[in-house]
């Protein structure tokens, strides 16, 4: 596991299409942004289980990208 720190307003790059952003970090809890294209999920990790039984969820594409999981 990689561990980084970040301050609001800064960015991680994965793969050259996967952008992750702090957009708020407010007493312990942080808001981040996450654009990637419309062919990566993203799920939260409490979700990840209950979607492999599952296979079901909503996301919301805009012009190509993943903007919403």
């Amino acid at each position: 596991m990689l561990v980084l720190s970040r301050k609001v307003g800064e960015k991680l790059v994965i793969d050259g299409n996967i952008t992750v952003e702090v957009v708020k970090i407010q007493g312990n809890r942080i808001t981040l942004g996450l654009v990637a294209p419309a062919d990566v999920k993203i799920l939260r990790g409490e979700l990840n289980q209950k979607h492999a039984k599952a296979e079901t969820s909503e996301l919301v594409v805009e012009d190509g990208l993943l903007v919403a999981c």
